[in-house]
């Protein structure tokens, strides 16, 4: 995850409401949601919706994700989804997953996940969002099943008749593989300040389509967009299409602190984890060991300062949930009462909690002996 942060305030009334829902679900909290009802949007995307099992209303941001687990062949699999329903219909939450080739957790929700279901899920967590970009002009930027964070952001700004001044640019492999494609027609025909661009590597099937048959580049954007420099701009969606976007705005002089990223790439986690793995090795040679005592247990249990808390904790053997290991998804969220950690995280923790002094385990060290709220 990657995200400038950049915004604009919003308006006072609608600042207090994004205030108020954040925090109601932590996302180290683990709840079970119940499906509601399953349907497809293209021939391999699925959505899925979901109730929570007290049916009380969830709290969050436009653009934030779960972190839904389950038990598949014996193993407890964990992945980050999008919630791409809107925070304004907070008593069912949705997340739209594309079929992957060999993913294991979207082959199981495809093939098994059906009304009546449970499963465990995480609350929201994640800063990327455009809630406090306030009147000012959006990009949106996707590609595939990267749409959905940007569709949750596009309904709530539909929801609450705001009526922003949005072009959303999404690009698909064929216009079968459009998703949301009608809904976003409806949503455009809604908010006249929403401007929609399909850009579709061929046609497929549909000979009558008029729209760009080709890749996202700089030149169709300066004729599409021509003010998309002054922009702030959201993209999220494959690394290779996040990057190509980056230097064609780049290249075309939008500036970078305008710029607002967001990605839950499987295999950059793992190559990072495991470089990240092989610093730590290399560095315990040279480490200081300090003591961690949990303030709720009193359990005790060493860490070095080359190794993250989270890794010191799971060979001590105390359970922390957690998910992707690189500061991305907040799951490991955990209030540092006493100690210092020097943490450096992407993007899974918010300035203001860090400031009440919750840090990530997976991505932070200890400098001195600690004290955690556990």
């Amino acid at each position: 995850m990657l995200s400038t942060n950049v915004m604009l305030e919003p308006t006072e009334s609608s600042a207090s409401m994004w205030e108020q829902g954040v925090g109601d679900w932590a996302s180290n909290e683990v709840r079970w949601l119940t499906c509601c009802r399953v349907f497809d949007e293209t021939h391999d995307v699925k959505t899925f919706a979901f109730r929570t099992a007290d049916g009380s209303p969830v709290r969050f941001e436009p653009g934030q994700f779960l972190t839904v687990s389950a038990d598949i062949d014996g193993q407890q699999v964990q992945r980050c989804y999008t919630i791409a329903s809107p925070p304004t219909r907070p008593y069912l939450v949705a997340i739209t997953v594309k079929r992957v080739p060999g993913g294991v957790m979207s082959n199981w929700l495809h093939e098994r996940m059906r009304s009546g279901m449970r499963l465990r899920a995480h609350g929201p967590a994640g800063a990327f969002t455009s809630t406090r970009a306030g009147a000012g002009k959006l990009l949106y930027l996707s590609a595939g099943s990267g749409i959905t964070p940007l569709m949750s952001m596009t309904r709530a700004s539909v929801d609450l008749g705001l009526n922003r001044d949005i072009v959303f640019v999404h690009s698909a492999r064929t216009p079968a593989d459009i998703v949301f494609r009608d809904e976003l027609r409806r949503l455009a025909a809604l908010a006249p300040g929403l401007r929609l661009l399909f850009v579709c590597e061929g046609h497929g099937d549909e000979h009558g389509w008029t729209g760009e048959a080709r890749r996202l580049t700089l030149p169709m954007l300066m004729r599409q967009v021509p003010d998309f420099a002054t922009r702030e701009a959201f993209t999220c969606g494959p690394a290779g299409y996040r990057h190509a976007v980056r230097e064609a705005l780049r290249e075309g002089g939008h500036d970078p602190a305008r710029y607002h990223e967001e990605s839950f790439d499987l295999s950059t986690m793992a190559t990072a984890a495991a470089e990240s793995k092989t610093v730590e090795v290399k560095a315990a040679e040279h480490a200081s060991t300090f003591n961690v005592r949990l303030s709720k247990s009193g359990k005790t249990f060493p860490v070095q300062s080359a190794e993250t808390l989270l890794a010191a904790a799971r060979r001590a053997g105390v359970a922390i949930a957690s998910s992707c290991s690189q500061g991305v998804c907040g799951t490991c969220k955990i209030r540092v009462l006493e100690g210092d950690v020097a943490m450096k995280h992407n993007g899974g923790i918010r300035e203001r909690e860090v400031q009440k002094g919750f840090r990530l385990l997976c991505c932070s060290r200890a400098q001195s002996d600690l004290v955690l709220d556990l």
